[in-house]
C-alpha cells in the first residue's frame, strides 16, 4: 500500500516504497507495457524514448536528471562510455539509430528508472496517469498477496509466531512480578501494559487501536510486528527483574512511584534503546506503507520500506498464520521454546 494522502511528486519515501517492491513492479510492467529497448534480459529506455512516452521535452527529463541525480542512479539510470556502449549499440540491433556512430555516451532508463521518472514529472498528463495507475496497481497487489487482511499483515512474518509465543512467556513473568511486588487493585494490569506501550511506542492501546482500526474483538499484541513483540518482551522481562531487586531491597511491596521510576529508567536504558527504536522504527514505516495508518508521534522514525521486507510479508516464504501452525517445523519451534 502507500500512503495515498501524498503526492508521488513530492515524496521520495513513497516513491522509493514503491519502487522496492517487486511484486508491484512486476504486475506494473505487465499492465502497462511500455516497451523499451531489450538489453541484457531486461528492457530499457532512451532519453528520446522517454521524451516521446511523456510527450515533453529532452531539455524536460535532463532537469530532472540533474535534480535527482542519485535517486535515478539508484533506480536504474546509467550513462554508458566507451567499450560498454559500443556493446549496446550491437547488442541492440541497431535500434538505438538517431543518436549516430559517433556518439561517445548514452544514458539508459531501466524500467524501475522510467516508473521513477513518471513518479516525479509534473509537466506530464502521459505521467499523472501512469501514477494513477501505480497507485491502483500497488494496492491491488498488497492486498491480493496479503490476503485481504493487512491488519495482520505482521502476522505473515515467519518470526511472528515465536516472538509471539517469547513474548507471552514474559508476559506471564511481568505479571506475576506485579502480583508479587506492586501495592496495588487489578487495575495495575492493564494500567501498567499501556505504560509499556508508551514506552516502546509511545502509544496507549486504545489510541493505537483507533490508528489500526480494530475493533473491539480484536487483541493489540495480534496486530504487533515481531520486532515490536520482542521490545515489549524485553521491557517486561527487565521490569520484572527489577521490580524484585527493588521490593527485596526496601523489604515491602513497591508503591505506584516507585516502579514508575522503574519505567523511565527503562526508557533510558542504553541495552534496551536499540531494541525500542527499532521497534518503533519498523511499526511506524510498515504501517504507513502496508496498512496507511500513521502514527504520528512515530513520525521521525518513518523509513524507506526495504526490498526485504516486501520479501517478509508479500514474498513466497510469507504465509497466513493458519499456514503456519499447520506446519510441523513451526511447530518445533514452539516446542523448543516451551521446553527452555
Amino acid at each position: 500500500m502507500i500512503n495515498v494522502a501524498n503526492d508521488l511528486t513530492n515524496s521520495k519515501l513513497d516513491r522509493q516504497n514503491i519502487l522496492n517492491n517487486r511484486y508491484a513492479l512486476e504486475k506494473i510492467e505487465e499492465h502497462l507495457g511500455l516497451g523499451g529497448v531489450p538489453y541484457q534480459d531486461t528492457f530499457v529506455f532512451t532519453k528520446e524514448q522517454l521524451a516521446d512516452l511523456f510527450e515533453i521535452s529532452e531539455s524536460t527529463i535532463e532537469k530532472y536528471l540533474s535534480s535527482h541525480s542519485e535517486e535515478l542512479k539508484s533506480n536504474g539510470y546509467k550513462v554508458l562510455r566507451g567499450q560498454t556502449l559500443k556493446d549496446f549499440l550491437n547488442t541492440t540491433g541497431g535500434v538505438v539509430i538517431d543518436y549516430g556512430t559517433k556518439i561517445t555516451v548514452l544514458g539508459i532508463f531501466t524500467f524501475r528508472a522510467v516508473l521513477n521518472i513518471a513518479m516525479l514529472l509534473t509537466e506530464s498528463d502521459r505521467a499523472r496517469l501512469i501514477r494513477s495507475r501505480i497507485l491502483d496497481i500497488v494496492i491491488e497487489v498488497v492486498a491480493e498477496r496479503s490476503g485481504g487482511h493487512t491488519r495482520y499483515i505482521n502476522q505473515r512474518d515467519c518470526n511472528y509466531l515465536p516472538s509471539a509465543y517469547q513474548e507471552f512467556s514474559y508476559r506471564q513473568v511481568f505479571t506475576k512480578a506485579l502480583d508479587d511486588y506492586l501495592e496495588m487493585g487489578k487495575a495495575k494490569y492493564g494500567f501498567y501494559t499501556n505504560k509499556i506501550y508508551q514506552l516502546v511506542f509511545r502509544e496507549n492501546a486504545q489510541e493505537y487501536r483507533q490508528i489500526l482500526k480494530l475493533e473491539k474483538k480484536d487483541k493489540v499484541r495480534d496486530s504487533l510486528y515481531a520486532e515490536v513483540l520482542k521490545a515489549i518482551a524485553s521491557v517486561e522481562n527487565g521490569l520484572a527483574e527489577e521490580m524484585k531487586a527493588k521490593s527485596e531491597q526496601v523489604g515491602r511491596k513497591l508503591q505506584p512511584s516507585e516502579l514508575d521510576r522503574l519505567i523511565e529508567l527503562a526508557e533510558n536504558n542504553p541495552y534496551l534503546k536499540p531494541v525500542i527504536e527499532d521497534a518503533r522504527t519498523k511499526m511506524a514505516s510498515r504501517d504507513l506503507s502496508f496498512r496507511d495508518a500513521l502514527h504520528q508521534r512515530l513520525i521521525s522514525y518513518i523509513q524507506t520500506i526495504p526490498e526485504s521486507d516486501f520479501e517478509k510479508f508479500l514474498g513466497e516464504a510469507s504465509r497466513s498464520l493458519q499456514e503456519q501452525l499447520s506446519d510441523p517445523e513451526a511447530l518445533a519451534v514452539f516446542q523448543r521454546l516451551k521446553d527452555r
